[in-house]
Parts: C-alpha cells; sequence; structure tokens
C-alpha cells in the first residue's frame, strides 16, 4: 500500500518532533540529571516523583491539564500573552513542550542512573590534578555517561515517536501542523480505510523492533566491554 501525501507529512512532522524534544530534553535534562545523581537534600524525593509522574499518569490526564495551563486563560498562558508570544496550545511548539514533559522520565533517569553508575572515584582523581568542577564534568562524567546517554537519546526519541494522548490533547488534530504519525493512524481508521492504519502502524512496529533491538545490543556490549575493562 503506497503512502499518501498526508502520510508522509505526518511522518515527517514526527521525526521533526521527536528529534526535537529529545535534543531539547538532552541539553535541559543533563543538570536535574546530575543533580539527582549527586544530591542528598530532602527534595530529591519530590522531584524524581514528578519526573517519573508521565509514567503513570494517563497521557490524556497530562495533556488535559496542560491545555488548561498553558491556553490563554491559564496560569502560564495568560503571562505569555501578555508578553506577546503566540498561544502554545495547538501549535507544534506546544508539541516539543508536551513531548518534552512526557518523555521526561525516558531521558532524566537513563541519565542519573548513568552517573551514579560512576561513582565518585574518578571525580575524586580528577579533583587530586587540580581539575576544576566544571573540567570533572565536561571531560570526566560526561565520557564515562555516554552509553546513559545513549539509552536516553533513544528512548526518548521512540516514545515520542509514539505519542498519542498528549499530542491529540495539545496539538488536536491539524494537518502539517500537529497532525503526527499516532494521529494520522487513528484518522485513518475513523475513516475505516484500514489498509492506510494498517501500514502505518506494520512501519510503527518495526521502527520499535528496531529500535529496542539496537538499545539491547548496546547495552550488551557496553557491559562486555565494562567487563573487559575491569580485569
Amino acid at each position: 500500500m503506497l503512502l499518501s501525501s498526508g502520510d508522509w507529512t505526518a511522518i515527517w512532522l514526527t521525526l521533526k518532533l521527536a528529534t526535537s524534544a529529545t535534543t531539547l530534553l538532552l541539553i535541559l535534562g543533563t543538570p536535574l540529571a546530575w543533580w539527582l545523581a549527586r544530591t542528598s537534600s530532602w527534595l530529591k524525593a519530590p522531584i524524581s516523583a514528578i519526573v517519573a509522574m508521565p509514567l503513570i499518569l494517563p497521557p490524556t490526564v497530562l495533556g488535559f491539564y496542560l491545555l488548561i495551563f498553558l491556553s490563554p486563560n491559564g496560569a502560564l498562558g495568560h503571562f505569555l500573552a501578555n508578553m506577546g508570544l503566540s498561544p502554545l496550545p495547538f501549535s507544534f511548539s506546544g508539541l516539543i513542550l508536551a513531548s518534552m514533559i512526557y518523555s521526561l522520565p525516558f531521558v532524566i533517569q537513563p541519565l542519573q542512573n548513568a552517573f551514579v553508575a560512576m561513582g565518585n572515584r574518578p571525580l575524586e582523581v580528577a579533583a587530586t590534578l587540580r581539575a576544576s568542577a566544571w573540567d570533572r564534568f565536561i571531560h570526566v562524567a560526561l565520557p564515562m555517561a555516554k552509553p546513559g546517554y545513549l539509552s536516553a537519546a533513544v528512548l526518548g526519541f521512540a516514545h515520542t515517536v509514539g505519542e498519542f494522548g498528549v499530542v491529540l490533547m495539545m496539538g488536536g488534530n491539524i494537518e502539517g501542523e500537529t497532525r503526527v504519525l499516532s494521529v494520522q493512524i487513528y484518522d485513518h481508521v475513523e475513516a475505516l480505510e484500514y489498509a492506510q492504519a494498517h501500514t502505518l502502524s506494520l512501519l510503527m512496529m518495526l521502527f520499535a523492533f528496531v529500535v529496542l533491538a539496537f538499545l539491547y545490543a548496546t547495552q550488551k556490549v557496553n557491559k562486555q566491554k565494562a567487563h573487559i575493562g575491569s580485569w
């Protein structure tokens, strides 16, 4: 079954969304993951719970409250309107923000685990060599956390590609603007276009299999390298 122009547009929009959301999450989430891995503050438990909430909350619930909060009458939406900024609901920018929040634990938790697994010893050794805190983070922590960054990037990207409830609530169904792949499949099913829905669904299943197979294979290689390095 050949893909229609609308299908290709939805695929391109989905890849653009997943790339944007994952890139921003890796950049903005790194300080949070580092803090969670290193802190002993009492705030760690509640903040960790907030980060993990998208794992439990139904996507429609999260999307609903984001829609309310960011609407022109909402707290943040009203502030943005007063600043002369365009409303985020039913826009691609709004989809990026919603996707970042919904994929937060899939990026933060692998990064946090990588920083924890690194331990304190490498940083202490670097400190004895008079490396500053910034140098220790850039030249020691980040290189050692590469497997965590790979896992975070793959999981964050794949999770964003598969979103439905959050993007439908926050972005609606605007062709070329917010109609991503999952919404396009939903439209095909509603229109009883099962052949088109099958084609896109099989592509999604193949994508999920390839992503997970790649992730597990990479983790296995990293474990073997770590085992060899310990000898």
